[in-house]
């Protein structure tokens, strides 16, 4: 923490040290939620609503997935609360609206906690308590576990962590059924082994943000040839892995086409980032990969979307 402090710019620290003056607009709090980590959290959910073979009302499925959308919405706000003194020295955070003294560090945190638990019991009383209970754990999961304790303190924590950004399928199920199926598990899994190649393809790119802020990231830890290695091996798994609703019956002939071409893609840029070890190049085919996976892992979905929500749906097997 004291390497963190001490990188502060003067400029910065009096950003956070003065932000009681806040100058925040809606956009500001808006950008507190992660808007384009909550279109995934809402994406992933929505699939493992439709996938799970339920006749939905649309109602409950809207405010499901709204409060799907804010709880998730709400664990960014607390991650941006908790981190506003290291996005404050890394390139790629600095202008988050706390470091940048737009939003006071009490109000972040009195915004979060009001979506956490607003999210959660209302989840509850549409739903069930199931489904609340999960998106409770996923909150709590991303803001103590991950956001205090992992990311600061082991370079595993985006592995571990990453648990609970593949949990909204499985919360949507929940949601909608009552229950949780191999379905969602299996949507959970495939997010869960997609998250080490993409988050470490970029830290290949910012090991300079990530160590300048003292965060212990796979490249600046055990360093960049281990990570590139455990990229590929991550992949390797992970190529299978999105075939397998193909294999247990709920993904059809789009979704099988989809993970073979961009399963193999993955591992061919996977395997660019293992041989190419230093220069431009090496930068560059690791943002690719990082730019592919959002792809893959976007059309992964989609497919299942289309063929269940359009009634495209054929089995492969089954």
């Amino acid at each position: 923490m004291s390497t963190m402090s001490n990188s502060l710019t003067e400029t910065q620290a009096e950003n956070l040290a003065t932000a009681g003056l806040s100058q925040g607009d809606v956009s500001d709090f808006f950008a507190l939620l992660k808007p384009r980590v909550m279109f995934l959290v809402v994406f992933t959910a929505l699939v493992g609503m439709v996938v799970s073979h339920s006749d939905v009302h649309p109602v409950l499925a809207f405010i499901s997935l709204l409060m799907i959308a804010i709880g998730g919405g709400a664990s960014g706000c607390l991650n941006m609360w908790w981190d506003a003194d290291i996005d404050a020295v890394m390139t790629r955070t600095r202008k988050r609206p706390i470091p940048a003294g737009k939003i006071q560090p009490g109000e972040a945190l009195a915004f979060g906690v009001t979506l956490s638990v607003g999210s959660v019991i209302i989840l509850g009383l549409a739903s069930n308590w199931l489904a609340a209970g999960l998106l409770a754990f996923t909150i709590f999961f991303y803001v103590v576990v991950y956001s205090m304790w992992l990311k600061r303190s082991t370079p595993q924590n985006i592995v571990i962590g990453g648990a609970a950004g593949a949990l909204p399928p499985i919360v949507a199920q929940a949601a909608v059924t009552g229950h949780v199926a191999w379905d969602s598990i299996v949507l959970f899994a495939i997010i869960f082994m997609w998250t080490p190649p993409h988050f470490w393809a970029l830290a290949l790119v910012k090991s300079g943000d990530y160590e300048r802020a003292g965060i212990p990231m796979m490249p600046n830890v055990a360093g960049p040839d281990s990570t590139r290695f455990q990229i590929l091996a991550y992949t390797i798994l992970l190529a299978p892995l999105g075939l397998a609703p193909v294999a247990l019956g709920f993904g059809g002939l789009a979704h099988a086409i989809i993970a073979l071409i961009g399963g193999l893609g993955m591992l061919a840029l996977a395997v660019q980032v293992y041989r190419l070890r230093q220069g431009e190049p090496a930068m560059r085919v690791a943002q690719h990969l990082f730019g592919f996976s959002i792809l893959y892992l976007f059309l992964l979905f989609a497919t299942l979307l289309a063929e269940h929500g359009f009634g495209l749906f054929r089995p492969v097997f089954g």
